[in-house]
C-alpha cells in the first residue's frame, strides 16, 4: 500500500502554533495588499489619505507596507471610509 506524502506546508499548517504565526501574518498581508489596490484604484496617495483621514502619513504607509502589525479599528475606519470601503461583521455559526 502507498502512503500518501504531505507536503511542506501541510506538514507546518497541522503544527498549531505555526499555523496561528503563519494566519496572523497573512492578515497582516491582506490589509497592506487591500490598502495598495484601492490607493491605486482611487488614486490617492499615502500624503492625500493622510489629509482626508486625519491619520498621520507615517501610519498609513507603516500599514501599506506591513510594518504596522497591529492596526485599531480607529484607525482603518476612516481609511477604508476615503477609499470607500466598509468593515462588514458577519457571524459564522
Amino acid at each position: 500500500m502507498k502512503t500518501k506524502t504531505i507536503s511542506t506546508f501541510d506538514r507546518i499548517m497541522s503544527d498549531k502554533k505555526r499555523k496561528a504565526k503563519f494566519d496572523q501574518g497573512y492578515q497582516d498581508f491582506l490589509i497592506s495588499e487591500l490598502l495598495i489596490e484601492a490607493m491605486e484604484a482611487e488614486n490617492k496617495s499615502v500624503r492625500t489619505l493622510s489629509k482626508e483621514t486625519g491619520i498621520s502619513a507615517t501610519m498609513i504607509q507603516n500599514l501599506r507596507s506591513g510594518k504596522n502589525k497591529n492596526v485599531s479599528l480607529k484607525t482603518l475606519f476612516p481609511i477604508l471610509k476615503a477609499l470607500n470601503y466598509t468593515i462588514k461583521f458577519e457571524k459564522t455559526r
